[in-house]
């Protein structure tokens, strides 16, 4: 089944379930609005998709979404940004908007984990056959930043790599001693190496698995990977607190954790 029937038929689902009495916490009304949602820019498709969905069962709110690192996001939310709805890559990024805002934790909810992966080009320029290969000499990797959650995670799987010793003593800073560049999210880092302007990189499985066209993939063992936590919030200024929660809920019913599990997040719910 295509992506479009797929879409179809959900979006059918979900218009009769809320037909039949399936509300969301927040009952829709005929006032227009606009809610603003700022997610991690490896959200993009799934967000996109799930904004569609809400779209369909309130069709009075006009879903505008701005996707970019967490980090980007998390400090344009404490610069005064008018944000309704914080989805980020981790929770460092989201503690630091809960501090500035005087939030518990509790106020947040994580709705999905993802895991790494490594990616090269399609015609695999520098041979690549496994992880050990990281480490080989001339070789052009290209990471997120260490402050992008993604970049922190590939470091964080570095070091554990180190430490299995697996690929022997040394490992982690031969890889880091072929990285040529730090981007300032995963789709620079997927861009990149899609365009051959890299050997490899480093991103999460579902920027992998939707760019498989573009690159190949070596996985990253469990024991080796990263659960990457995705937590999510209303924001305390939002105008639209209301819809903005039923927002947040919509990604945490079952249509919105099928969309995430589709595209490859493990699902929260």
């Amino acid at each position: 089944m295509s992506k479009l029937s797929r879409f179809l038929l959900t979006v059918l689902a979900v218009v009769l379930a809320f037909n039949a009495g399936c509300t969301l916490r927040a009952t829709p009304t005929l006032q227009s609005m606009t809610i603003t949602i700022s997610a991690a820019a490896s959200l993009t498709e799934s967000f996109t998709e799930i904004g569609q969905l809400f779209r369909a069962v309130t069709p009075n709110v006009e879903v505008v979404f701005n996707f970019a690192g967490s980090q980007e996001l998390a400090q344009q939310i404490i610069q005064g940004a008018v944000v309704d709805v914080f989805a980020s890559a981790n929770n460092k990024q989201m503690d630091l908007v809960l501090a500035e805002k005087n939030l518990p934790v509790e106020t947040k909810t994580v709705f999905a984990t993802n895991q790494l992966v490594v990616i090269y080009p399609r015609d695999n320029p520098a041979n690549l056959t496994g992880l050990a290969d990281l480490a080989r000499s001339g070789l052009k990797l290209v990471f997120a930043g260490p402050e992008v959650p993604v970049g922190q995670y590939s470091l964080d799987f570095l070091s554990r790599a180190e430490q299995s010793g697996i690929f022997g003593p040394g490992y982690q800073q031969a890889v880091m001693n072929n990285i040529v560049s730090y981007e300032n999210n995963v789709r620079a880092v997927l861009t990149k190496v899609g365009l051959g302007e890299a050997d490899a990189g480093i991103v999460y499985t579902t920027d992998g698995n939707s760019a498989k066209g573009q690159v190949s993939l070596i996985e990253i063992p469990a024991t080796l990977n990263i659960a990457a936590e995705y937590p999510i919030l209303v924001l305390p200024d939002s105008s639209q607190a209301e819809m903005a929660q039923a927002f947040v809920d919509f990604v945490l019913s079952p249509t919105g954790q099928a969309v995430l599990k589709s595209y490859g997040f493990t699902p929260a719910r």
